[in-house]
Order: structure tokens, then sequence, then C-alpha cells
């Protein structure tokens, strides 16, 4: 039988990322939350991170950009404080995840966005980053997703054929920049709703 691969995204899919947990810490209501995670520190600023700025370039730009006082202390937060984001694992995809792993039909890998400065903190923390055959990580690779570019880099750096992979991940976009890439995807909503996908196009 020839193997099939499954591809894990990693924050939102196998680890709780969420950088409301060091905010509420932070800030008072959640109004302040919203406004500096939607015009401050943004999911687009953060993404540059993961492309492969440095993190004290990144910090550098928003300390320019929003040279209020009020905002020194939170921006500088979100790096220096980064591991208070971390809420664990999601256990029921790790559990999942395990399977796959013991399963000897399947090759398992992870393509993920993340700053290669903040992983190793990652692969410290949780033991199961270890399991995979083989990990790609945007920030040390310059790219990330949804470029077409990172997902083929995915193939070819570990000789995946993409018409017997899938692959999870917990944003549409993603998702659907995969499709497009002629790779199948999971939308990952909860770990139910994945093992059930997953045992009907695998046939686990």
């Amino acid at each position: 039988m020839n193997k099939q691969t499954v591809i894990f995204d990693l924050g939102g899919v196998l680890i709780d990322w969420n950088p409301r947990y060091l905010y509420k810490k932070i800030f008072d209501t959640e109004e302040e939350i919203d406004y500096f995670l939607k015009h401050i520190a943004t999911s687009d600023w953060n993404e540059e991170q993961d492309a492969g700025r440095s993190l004290v370039d990144g910090t550098q730009l928003l300390l320019e950009k929003h040279p209020d006082p009020k905002w020194k202390e939170a921006i500088h937060a979100f790096y220096d404080r980064w591991p208070e984001m971390l809420g664990g694992a999601i256990e029921g995809t790790v559990a999942i995840l395990k399977k796959c792993i013991d399963n000897p039909n399947l090759r398992v890998y992870a393509l993920t966005n993340w700053s290669a400065e903040t992983w190793p903190i990652a692969l410290r923390e949780f033991e199961f980053l270890h399991w995979f055959e083989g990990v790609l990580v945007s920030g040390a690779e310059g790219m990330r997703k949804p470029a077409p570019a990172f997902y083929q880099l995915m193939m070819d750096r570990f000789d995946i054929d993409k018409s017997t992979a899938i692959f999870i991940d917990d944003n549409q976009r993603n998702v659907d920049a995969s499709h497009t890439f002629g790779l199948k995807a999971v939308l990952f909503k909860e770990p139910s709703q994945l093992e059930k996908e997953l045992e009907y196009m695998l046939r686990m």
C-alpha cells in the first residue's frame, strides 16, 4: 500500500495560541484589547515576523508607527512576553496526531507560519512537536502560507506527492490556497470534526 501524507498546521490546530491570553493582563477592557490587536499589533504585522522579519525590527517598526507612550508596554510585551500567549496543547488534536504517527501507512509532517525566533520556545514547551518526520517553519524559510511557493517547498523538501497528501489548517485562506495548489485540505474547527473527516479521507 502506498503511503499517504498528513500535514498539520500547528497554531490553532495543535497548539492554543492567542494574544488575548497576554493582553488580558495588560489592558483593563476587551475594547482596549480589540483596538490594540486590530489597529496596532495586527495579524498582518505579526505575519511579517512569521515570514522572517526579526522580532527586534518588527517591534521597532510598531514603536515608530505608534509613538504614543500608552502603547509602549503593550508593543514590547508582544514578543518579550510571547510565551504567555500559549494556552497549551489542543489535546484532542494531539491524540489524532498520535494516531496518525502510529499508522504505518502514513507519513506525518507540519507546515507552520511561525517566527524562527519563537519556534525554539514551542519546541521546548510541546514534546509532540518532535514527533513529525519533518517540519517546515515559515520564519526559517523566509516565506509563509498562503504563498504557493511555500506549499511547493514542502513538497520538494520532503519528497511529498501532493496527490496523496492532506493538509490541515484552521485558516480558511490557507485551506483555499492549498486547494488552489492542488493539495487536498481540511479546515480544522475542532478535534471530533477533524477525526471524522480524516477517517473518511484516509479510510483510517
